[in-house]
């Protein structure tokens, strides 16, 4: 979705969610959109949060709550549905899983996470395309059985990531990426300049880009990870900053 049509939207839900009392969202979000929605929440004054059915979920929808509705108050269950697919005599890979469905002519922005593991898929997706979803029975070249299951009993996995700390003496992007991917800062460079890099899950091409807490950085052929706080300064004058990256 282009950058203004998605805002244009947010503002409509908002609206909407202002005058009706009640609880309005997206369809599934990428996450360059909700880092975008994020953005704008903050310039806005929008409440809003994101839910993608689990607690690290890649895709989520956003979520914008009327006054008289609290976070915690707020319960997922109600608006995403959730079902698992089960292959008889092989193991389908996501690729597969996604083509399947796509292929149903659901939309992106109805499904959500696609969580394999072996024979087994949980798939997230609007309660609205559920019915629909669960007609299937065949992904790729192996026959599956679909049922619906409840959000909390999904077996999500658990998020692996490696802590890491190093010291910058300015929080440019080429530092940053270079502490965190242990690479020398020259390299780290080049690679921005080649494109291989991405700030928030968006093409960055400026070495001297200012990193922030809470930003995610991703390096093609080297994972991704996400700066988690910085504070504290080395006997040389030179900042702490403190990362964890994706295993």
């Amino acid at each position: 979705m282009e950058n203004h049509e998605l805002t244009r939207r947010a503002e409509d839900l908002w609206e909407r969610c202002g005058r009706s009392g009640t609880v309005t969202h997206t369809g599934f979000l990428s996450p360059a959109e909700r880092f975008q929605l994020q953005g704008w929440a903050r310039h806005s004054g929008a409440r809003l949060l994101f839910a993608g059915g689990w607690e690290d979920a890649e895709r989520s929808a956003a979520f914008f709550l009327p006054d008289w509705l609290e976070e915690e108050q707020f319960d997922p269950a109600e608006y995403l549905s959730a079902m698992r697919l089960t292959a008889f005599f092989g193991e389908p890979g996501h690729r597969d899983y996604m083509g399947a469905i796509l292929g149903m002519g659901i939309g992106r922005e109805w499904l959500g996470d696609i969580l394999v593991n072996g024979d087994t898929a949980w798939i997230f997706c609007m309660p609205s395309v559920l019915r629909h979803l669960l007609s299937i029975d065949k992904v790729g070249r192996y026959t599956v059985r679909a049922e619906e299951i409840p959000l909390d009993q999904v077996p999500v996995p658990e998020r692996k990531v490696k802590e890491r700390s190093f010291t910058v003496n300015s929080l440019r992007l080429d530092a940053v990426a270079a502490g965190m991917f242990s690479l020398s800062r020259t390299e780290t460079a080049r690679q921005i300049e080649a494109g291989a890099l991405s700030l928030n899950y968006e093409e960055c091409l400026k070495p001297d880009k200012t990193v922030s807490p809470g930003d995610v950085l991703s390096l093609r052929g080297k994972g991704k990870g996400k700066v988690i706080g910085t504070g504290g300064e080395s006997r040389k004058g030179r900042l702490y900053v403190y990362t964890e990256t994706y295993l």
